[in-house]
């Protein structure tokens, strides 16, 4: 026992020496919440199978944001559905609380928030982002282009990312991968389908604990298995190949997948405002 205790100390020393010797630095305690921002009613579930694969079936969906810690840097990981929904049901979507009254009950200010990553441009990952002016918007390239664009590209709304698509705001387009941080804790992957740049996260946390968070690759959990493509999903191809892509990294970095928009995957991470670490 002994010797295998000191073969585990030895594998997480090697693992932290390879982050430092990659990115000239050592890597930062890292620590991952789970925001409730909103859910959303979805009458015909056929709007996620191009195929027609739930006929006559309807399911709520939960809208979750993610809040990164990073020695003293925060990142959010997509800002849910508009806090106008407050109290409200629009459309069969709602918000209890809006992510700036979740981050006060965990001490957090607006402006501690130095990086905003955004998934892709849906109104239900964009929503509440105005909040947090300050920070450095990072999107995957497609995306920016096409929020940028005149007309904007299919289904692209700048409208509640105005303050960095032709405003002031610090943005960053992501073309490809992106290591957040510089030490592999953080890294944006490129998964085009959903949208010309719609983008997944992949979060390593000093406990050697892996989670790698959708966007919206899979909607749910019926549709993840069956590699299943929504009908407004503006690239089938790239949508097969990023499940494809999305699938190996999960099974090579042993990482736990959480499908934001499915309830049932919720429990994944402690209960808000616990953190994983």
């Amino acid at each position: 026992m002994k010797r295998v205790l000191v073969m585990l100390a030895a594998g997480t020393l090697l693992a932290g020496l390879c982050a430092f010797a990659a990115s000239g630095k050592p890597p930062a305690e890292t620590r991952l919440w789970r925001l409730d921002c909103g859910s959303a009613q979805i009458a015909d579930l056929n709007l996620f199978s191009d195929t027609r694969a739930y006929t006559g079936k309807s399911m709520t969906l939960s809208v979750g944001c993610y809040l990164i810690k990073h020695g003293g840097a925060y990142m959010l990981w997509d800002t849910g559905l508009s806090a106008a929904l407050k109290g409200r049901t629009v459309g069969g979507a709602t918000i209890i609380k809006t992510v700036v009254e979740q981050l006060a009950e965990i001490g957090v200010k607006p402006e501690q928030v130095g990086i905003i990553g955004i998934s892709h441009y849906h109104y239900d990952h964009t929503g509440q982002a105005a909040a947090f002016p300050g920070a450095t918007l990072m999107i995957g390239k497609g995306d920016f282009d096409a929020l940028s664009a005149t007309p904007p590209g299919f289904g692209a709304d700048p409208t509640a990312l105005k303050h960095w698509i032709g405003g002031p705001g610090k943005s960053v387009p992501v073309s490809g991968d992106k290591d957040v941080f510089g030490d592999g804790s953080v890294t944006i992957i490129d998964t085009p389908g959903h949208t010309p740049g719609h983008h997944a996260l992949l979060v390593k946390l000093g406990s050697g604990r892996t989670f790698l968070l959708s966007g919206d690759q899979a909607h749910f959990r019926e549709n993840y298995d069956s590699d299943g493509v929504p009908t407004f999903n503006t690239n089938r191809a790239d949508t097969l190949a990023s499940f494809a892509r999305f699938k190996g990294l999960a099974a090579n970095t042993n990482a736990t997948v959480i499908i934001q928009h499915d309830p049932r995957d919720i429990a994944k991470l402690p209960a808000f405002p616990a953190a994983a670490e």
